[in-house]
């Protein structure tokens, strides 16, 4: 497996204290409520330092959006279904340094080359072969791009377009929070021909509409996957459906240390106690330490709002306050023929709505292979973010009628098999809400958040806003019990280019 190669990534080191917990002469304990990549990398900083942990998780699977579970095709074909395709990119430094626990070479990831971008009049960007190191990967893009050109690339309003290539947190929050994504595009003379580019990549990637994302959230983005990164936007996936290939494995690891994992559990209330907390739990109730809450959107609204003792008044609004994302359908399908080789096995389409992204299962998922090898098929996904209907069997037709014009050998397949999935559970990052936005640390010492919602004040974002805030809640525990933390790393948290940092700097004076 490539690994990461920017020398000029930053690693923010682990706190100081004990090596492991049996040094305090009583082990704390923890309960990691949640079981996605948050909660499991909180749960692994903890139990690697010896405290005994408890995770909760309401669903039946772990990886929370990025889980996995059993379902069966009408001929009885047992199949792992999940909420589809994720990028694993290279700068994903700390939900990496999470799974080298288990596979420290990441053999279970294998490499996607490329990130091909259709727009509507079908012409494909393509991110296959740049340099990675900023502005030379800007430049050669602009340079081939059919739908960025040079031309566009010396029209840009150099002035207003300064904090893309200028991106620390949290002062890009401070500069752009207030403002949504499109007019932010819109101000720097962004071409229109180009806009499913910063749309697709970017703003999607969130399930938010560009008019109602944070142009803060956008900036922050290009920085981690563009100009303030030399590794590039290659990427990794799964070789094997993801509980087979990382939860699975990672779970072994936390028990392994002495962790209790209890999937199908929800917790639905904390009590404060002079010790730590009583979490309450399918009518029980069991006393820790301290907790992490390391929920989705909702569920960690609904666990504060049922207790009243935990944390200040003005925290308990901000945590009320957090909002989601319009919804997303995936829909994953069992054809009877085989796609073209020629297809890549993603491709993004957001400038086709309602479609947004095809993904090709078989060709870099071993159970898809072998199922597509068995029956002369293919497995094919199709994606559609902020949807903006509730008619989810309409949504299904006209993704069905995009794929068959966009890969027209699909149009007399037959469906073997098929399953969608109607999801509204994502964060909404937008316009205004990062000076509300809960941070890991809370009120109360014992008491940490984390989730890809969860503000921490580094150039991260999506899965790897997950890992960065779930080492950060584990430090935060750790640190109150005197216990050594985990180093934590980013991509630089400046712009790349020195000059334009100094312009920035003095434009912001």
């Amino acid at each position: 497996m490539t690994r990461p190669r920017d020398p000029r990534r930053v690693t923010r080191q682990a706190p100081p204290g004990l090596a492991d917990a049996g040094l305090l002469g009583r082990r704390p304990t923890a309960a990691i409520v949640g079981g996605g990549i948050a909660g499991l990398t909180a749960a692994t900083g903890l139990a690697e330092r010896g405290v005994t942990v408890t995770v909760f998780e309401r669903e039946g699977h772990l990886g929370g959006r990025v889980g996995g579970w059993r379902e069966r095709l009408p001929d009885g074909t047992a199949v792992t279904m999940s909420r589809g395709f994720h990028a694993f990119f290279r700068q994903y430094y700390n939900l990496r340094a999470l799974l080298a626990r288990t596979d420290p070479r990441l053999d279970r990831l294998t490499p996607l080359t490329d990130y091909p971008l259709l727009d509507a009049h079908g012409r494909i960007d393509t991110f296959a072969g740049l340099p990675r190191t900023p502005p030379w990967n800007a430049m050669a893009f602009a340079w081939r791009s059919p739908t960025f050109t040079r031309r566009d690339l010396l029209h840009l309003s150099g002035r207003e377009a300064l904090p893309l290539a200028t991106v620390s947190v949290p002062e890009i929050y401070h500069r752009l929070d207030r403002t949504d994504a499109s007019t932010f595009l819109e101000a720097i003379n962004f071409p229109p021909a180009a806009k499913h580019l910063a749309f697709e990549v970017f703003s999607r990637s969130f399930f938010a509409d560009p008019r109602e994302l944070s142009a803060a959230e956008l900036a922050t983005m290009f920085h981690l996957y563009f100009l303030g990164s030399s590794e590039g936007l290659v990427f990794d996936v799964p070789a094997e459906p993801f509980p087979q290939a990382l939860w699975d494995p990672l779970a072994n690891h936390l028990t392994g240390r002495r962790a209790d994992i209890r999937t199908g559990t929800a917790v639905t209330g904390l009590g404060r106690t002079p010790e730590g907390f009583a979490v309450e739990s399918d009518g029980r109730t069991e006393n820790f330490d301290g907790v992490v809450l390391a929920c989705d959107v909702s569920g960690l609204r609904e666990i504060v709002a049922a207790s009243p003792d935990v944390g200040t008044e003005a925290w308990r609004a901000d945590v009320g306050g957090l909002r989601t994302a319009p919804p997303f359908l995936v829909r994953r399908l069992w054809l009877d023929r085989p796609v073209e080789p020629r297809r890549s096995p993603f491709l993004g389409t957001g400038s086709i709505p309602p479609l947004d992204n095809i993904s090709l299962l078989d060709r870099y998922e071993g159970e898809a292979r072998r199922w597509a090898a068995r029956t002369g098929g293919s497995v094919v996904e199709l994606h559609a973010y902020a949807a903006a209907t509730e008619d989810s069997s309409g949504l299904e037709k006209a993704l069905e009628s995009r794929l068959h014009e966009i890969y027209p050998e699909t149009r007399d397949a037959r469906v073997v098999g098929d399953i969608t999935l109607w999801r509204e559970d994502c964060p909404l990052f937008g316009v205004g809400d990062f000076a509300r936005r809960p941070t890991v640390a809370t009120p109360d010492p014992a008491l940490a958040l984390a989730g890809d919602g969860i503000r921490i004040d580094l150039p991260v974002a999506l899965m790897e806003r997950a890992a960065a805030t779930g080492w950060s809640a584990a430090n935060t525990l750790l640190g109150h019990w005197g216990l050594a933390g985990h180093p934590i790393r980013s991509v630089p948290n400046q712009g790349r280019i020195r000059l334009l940092n100094r312009l920035a700097a003095a434009k912001s004076g």
